[in-house]
């Protein structure tokens, strides 16, 4: 969690239980003007409201087949992890909305529409990553390490940036969609609820909470 002026920033993990608990406190504590969410409209739709829109073969023209089976593989994934600790994922983004709503207020989501990011991912994936993804999951398969991360918990700064600079040079052009530019994008929405001068929570994936922090001391 990090504070400047008017914005407090809390960096989660979207399946872990530690994380639900810590937004619900924050929020009660701080009674924010406004919690900031990193979601889009759809996403905040199909979260809140359970608006599962079936997909169309237009959807998959736009975004691309990469940037379509990129994202059943993520969702699959981050079920997976999630019934491994019993929690729905973005749940601790669940949790923000029902608690800013229950202290009166405002949301905002801060977040790229997910098909623009999707559409990137799709024109952006390189053959070379596709082998080396490809490779991993094949390795991984015959593998079979056992997680040693406790999936309950917020992992420590140490450790994502870790991970994070170990997928940024793994795949830089996925990284660039699905982190720095969609770190710019939340860093400048939140810049402007900023300049309200009205007290901000925003909660995000723990893996952006340092580059937004620091774009936004940059503005």
């Amino acid at each position: 969690m990090q504070n400047h002026k008017n914005l407090t920033i809390i960096g989660t993990s979207h399946i872990a239980r530690e994380s639900i608990l810590l937004v619900r406190n924050k929020i009660n504590e701080l009674k924010p003007d406004v919690v900031a969410l990193e979601l889009d409209q759809l996403r905040f739709e199909t979260l809140f409201y359970n608006k599962k829109r079936k997909t169309r073969l237009s959807d998959i023209h736009y975004i691309g087949i990469k940037g379509f089976l990129f994202n059943l593989i993520g969702a699959y994934i981050e079920k997976k992890l999630g019934e491994v600790v019993n929690v729905t994922p973005g749940s601790d983004m669940k949790a923000a909305i029902i608690t800013a709503k229950s202290n009166k207020a405002d949301i905002a989501l801060i977040d790229q529409d997910i098909r623009i990011t999707l559409k990137a991912l799709s024109r952006a994936f390189t053959l070379r990553e596709k082998l080396r993804f490809l490779a991993e999951i094949i390795r991984n398969i015959f593998k079979r390490e056992k997680i040693s991360i406790d999936l309950t918990k917020v992992p420590d700064k140490n450790l994502i940036k870790k991970l994070t600079d170990k997928f940024k040079k793994d795949y830089p052009s996925i990284y660039k969609v699905l982190i720095d530019d969609r770190n710019k994008v939340m860093a400048k929405n939140l810049y402007k609820i900023m300049s309200t001068n009205k007290s901000i929570i925003a909660i995000v994936g723990a893996g952006h909470e340092d580059e937004i922090m620091e774009l936004i001391k940059k503005m």
